[in-house]
């Protein structure tokens, strides 16, 4: 399961179940499972979870059935499937809650479950320090607590 799974990377989550309101057409229940992402000092969703009933099964055409001993039609009496939608690892958010979890000042500690699939390493050293503050991004802080260089000249009022 996907808790099994982020748990066995010593990552911190916790699952939430949505409110109805909240649910496309296909789903009449959704749990998110949601990783703690430390220097955002916040919970974002890893993965979901959604039973669709038969929404995706009649899309597709799945039906189950059984044969009657008289017949060997087994359209006679089938119905459609019930369906999970599921996401076991969203690799992008999976790795961005790696890296702030296992993040030193120095590098980044591979989580010992990974460690065979990284040639035995268990630690991946920074190659470059962190980057400048370039001259804009510098006057652009300040006054009011506002940041107004995000990659624009400031505005003078």
């Amino acid at each position: 399961s996907a808790k099994d799974f982020y748990e066995s990377l010593g990552l911190g989550y916790r699952v939430v179940c949505i409110v109805s309101g909240e649910l496309n057409d296909a789903a009449v229940k959704k749990y998110d499972l949601e990783g703690w992402f430390p220097g955002q000092q916040t919970y974002r969703e890893l993965v979901s979870c959604s039973n669709c009933t038969d929404f995706q099964a009649r899309g597709v055409g799945v039906r189950c059935g059984h044969a009657d001993s008289k017949k060997s039609d087994l359209t006679a009496r089938a119905s459609y499937v019930h369906m999970l939608n599921s996401t076991l690892c969203a690799t992008g958010r999976g790795i961005c809650c790696i890296l702030e979890t296992y993040q030193t000042p120095d590098g980044v500690v591979v989580p010992e479950v990974l460690r065979p699939f990284m040639g035995g390493k268990d630690f991946l050293p920074f190659v470059r320090g962190p980057p400048e503050i370039t001259k804009g991004e510098k006057g652009g802080k300040g006054k009011g607590g506002k940041n107004k260089g995000c990659g624009k000249k400031n505005n003078k009022q």
